[in-house]
């Protein structure tokens, strides 16, 4: 039985043989919510709402974790845990997605289909930060957020800077932000110690121009949230005029604006 998040519809829907529960509210262009540890949190559903009433209709599937769940040591200790084991994440492949990024390829092109417009946005956090990235392979995402993405984890150079993604899904994006416009927004805190300075200097380096980063000094994450700085729009978010943290929201939600309510 699905677990209720107030303001959301909840539904399941089978892709690719595999059903999970998605929930959903809002109207526009579709954007894809992927939650981070420890699940949809309190704040991750907070986030989704102020996606859906900037004016899109919000896709937020159920991957892991149990739904409005607050965030503990103990509960992400315990997802990761699970995530570990699982056979849907690669936690340490630099060059290889995770296999649950197709279930996700297949949800974008239904979005797409139901909703219009010229592609899908897909914002990832966390665990899944970089599934947007892998998710432009064979699927209409011309929008993806790589917010603190954490894959793959490890301490090698190769693990610091790799970005859980394969040759072909990085050539796919290259092909998308050549012929359809995409481009790519990447977020983290300066001192994050699970997304480091080493995986954004990849992505500058890959993409270019079309990949824009923003590092938020760690000291002006939320005080009051557990360390260390990490979630930029949910955990670690101090949702007031002029906090960095709430710049950061604001130019999420104007470059999903400008990728997909283009003409």
């Amino acid at each position: 039985m699905s677990i209720a998040i107030p303001g959301f519809d909840c539904s399941p829907l089978t892709l690719d043989g595999e059903r999970r529960e998605v929930y959903r509210r809002g109207q526009g262009r579709a954007v894809i919510v992927m939650s981070e540890v420890p699940g949809i949190t309190p704040q991750v559903a907070r986030f989704a709402t102020r996606v859906a009433d900037a004016g899109f209709s919000v896709w937020m599937p159920q991957l892991f974790g149990t739904p409005l769940e607050p965030v503990t040591p103990a509960s992400a200790m315990r997802t990761l845990a699970r995530v570990c084991i699982s056979r849907e994440f690669r936690v340490l492949a630099a060059h290889r997605s995770s296999p649950i990024v197709d279930w996700l390829r297949a949800l974008a092109r239904h979005a797409h289909a139901e909703c219009g417009g010229p592609g899908v946005g897909a914002v990832g956090m966390c665990l899944t930060g970089n599934f947007g990235l892998a998710m432009m392979l064979d699927a209409p995402v011309i929008a993806p957020v790589l917010a603190q993405p954490s894959l793959p984890g490890g301490i090698t150079h190769a693990q610091r800077s790799g970005l859980h993604a394969s040759p072909q899904e990085i050539a796919a994006a290259h092909e998308r932000i050549d012929q359809q416009g995409a481009r790519i927004l990447g977020l983290r805190f300066s001192g994050d110690p699970m997304c480091r300075a080493e995986r954004f200097e990849r992505l500058q380096a890959e993409f270019g121009p079309a990949f824009q980063a923003i590092v938020v000094p760690s000291r002006h994450a939320n005080p009051d949230a557990l360390p260390p700085a990490h979630s930029v729009m949910t955990t670690h978010l101090i949702d007031r005029e002029g906090e960095p943290t709430r710049a950061a929201l604001d130019r999420t939600l104007a470059f999903l604006h400008e990728q997909l309510n283009r003409p």
